[in-house]
Formats: C-alpha cells, structure tokens, sequence
C-alpha cells in the first residue's frame, strides 16, 4: 500500500490535524507513529515511513520490545528517530505501570465541602465550579467554569456540559463560593441551578446538587429541596 507525502493530503485528511479534531482514538497505529515521527525521507513520507517500521516489527508490542539497533536498522529511521520513537512508547509503558488512582467518592454535601472548602472559603471573587462524577460517584475531575465578580459569577450552559462531555462524566455537582462568608443560596443562583438542571436533563447528565460555600459554612440546594 503507497502512503502520500503529508503535505499532499487534504488539511483534514492529515494525521495531526485529525487527531486535534477528532481525538486520539480516532487514528490508527500507523497514523500515531507517523505524527511521532513528524518526517520521512526524500523519497518516503512519514506515513510511509511509519508502514515500513510495522512491517517489520509487524504490532506494537514487538515494536516496544525492539531495541533502538534494530528501530535505526528501518530504511529512512536512524537514530533519532529511533530515539524519539522509544521514548513515546518508554511513556506509554510507565502509564500502564502506573498504579490505579484512587478518586474520591461523593455520599453527601459533607464529601463536597471536604474537598472544597478551604480552596474556596477565602475567596475575593465568586468561583463557579463543577465536581464531575462517573456513574460510581467517583470524582472525575474539579473545573472551574468561570471566575466572577464579589457577588456574581456568569455561567453559560455551554461551557459547563463541554468540560462534562470532554470528561465522559455521568453526572456532576455544582459549586460555587460567595465572598460575602454567607452560604444562602440567591434568587440567580436558584435561577441559574434550575436552567443547568434542564440542560443536564436534556444531554443526561444529571446534576445532582449546588453547594455554595460560605466561610466555614455551605449549603445544599439539594438538601434544602431548590433541585
């Protein structure tokens, strides 16, 4: 099979710029090399380049397992690219070693302010954050959406279920800090937990609570039957 030279496909047909929009998973082996090894020779491109080193090493487990010899032994390698090429997977390997992460598991508004509240308490400015959750109640991730003013922050629904869907999050928690040391929720931030609600209804990912923390305090609109 003839690969074409990268700067000779179409923009979206290039391994690079397919990877930025549709993701890493999307690529192929051979693709994902092919971008390692950034390019090929005079008469080979990387694609081509990178076809040859897996016909010859034939998967990616014999490809990690060959030493950087044999890699620059490849017609159009060498040793830098051989170097580079052992690196990326050097990586990969000490990924998998790593041991699995233990995430924090939400029960309850308690679990939320244990996590949060020192973060947040001393805030000058209003943080609007979300906990995203897998669908154990695992803590995924904690992003701020946006940063506000001393009584007001502006959250779009956009922005908050674009980080939910990036993260493959099954549901999430709202949270945000009122610089004021006052916890009680304010007729926008109902306002606002209702419109976040409906979008979250509408893509299914459900929120399940607005916790706003106070100064050493917080509450659960949740608990106080505003959700």
């Amino acid at each position: 099979m003839t690969y074409p030279v990268m700067r000779q496909l179409p923009p979206e047909q290039r391994p690079r710029e397919r990877m930025l929009k549709e993701g890493a998973a999307s690529l192929s082996d051979i693709d994902l090399l092919a971008i390692m090894l950034r390019t090929g020779t005079a008469k080979t491109s990387a694609m081509e380049l990178a076809a040859e080193i897996f016909s010859r090493f034939n998967d990616l487990r014999s490809l990690a397992q060959a030493t950087i010899e044999e890699l620059s032994q490849v017609k159009g390698v060498g040793p830098v690219k051989a170097v580079q090429v052992k690196a990326a997977l050097e990586l990969g390997k000490r990924l998998a070693a790593l041991p699995a992460e233990e995430r924090p598991v939400i029960r309850c508004p308690e679990d939320v302010c244990a996590l949060v509240m020192e973060d947040l308490r001393n805030k000058d400015r209003e943080y609007f954050q979300a906990l995203l959750l897998n669908t154990k109640n695992q803590v995924l991730a904690r992003e701020t959406i946006s940063i506000g003013t001393l009584s007001s922050s502006v959250v779009h629904p956009r922005e908050l279920f674009k980080v939910a869907i990036r993260r493959s999050a099954a549901s999430l928690i709202l949270l945000h800090n009122h610089p004021s040391g006052d916890p009680t929720p304010s007729r926008e931030d109902i306002a606002l937990t209702k419109r976040l609600v409906e979008a979250g209804q509408i893509l299914g990912i459900d929120v399940l609570d607005h916790i706003v923390i106070g100064d050493n305090r917080f509450a659960s609109m949740k608990s106080q039957g505003l959700i």
